[in-house]
């Protein structure tokens, strides 16, 4: 027996319209706890140091990370709005794979001094969800250049 995907059978007898018209219905059972983790990993941007030398995301990465920034030695860096698309890439020095979550990670180790938070935990999530947030509508290329 075949199996046919509820979507396909939708599509099917409407035409895609009724397809269309559940599409945010099914969007809206998620967004409530996205912005959720959106709202905090934004919050730890702008606040959270982290324990380390008492800067935040936000001391680097200007405008919330939409604007262009500085590292502490004044080297320019663009903004983060499409560094969610263009993740994971392969770092030139090493050629190690970076994913977003490691790049956070080195972020908070490396610039603010700090304990990044653990690889899978709420915090961690938060924080690549605002940054993934900050990139939506951007097309994917992975390997890409920031913006």
């Amino acid at each position: 027996m075949k199996t046919v995907s509820i979507r396909k059978r939708v599509a099917a007898v409407f035409g895609g319209v009724a397809l269309f018209a559940l599409a945010p219905q099914f969007a809206l059972a998620m967004d409530a706890q996205l912005e959720k983790a959106v709202a905090h990993g934004k919050d730890m941007f702008y606040h959270d140091t982290f324990g380390g030398n008492g800067k935040t995301c936000e001391s680097c990465h200007s405008g919330g990370g939409k604007q262009p920034g500085k590292l502490p030695n004044g080297k320019a860096i663009p903004s983060l709005e499409n560094a969610a698309a263009i993740f994971p890439h392969v770092r030139a020095r090493d050629h190690k794979l970076v994913t977003l979550p490691d790049q956070v990670h080195s972020c908070v180790a490396g610039a603010l001094k700090g304990t990044p938070p653990d690889y899978g935990s709420e915090d961690l999530n938060a924080l690549v969800a605002y940054i993934t947030s900050l990139a939506n509508g951007k097309k994917i290329d992975m390997g890409g250049k920031p913006e």
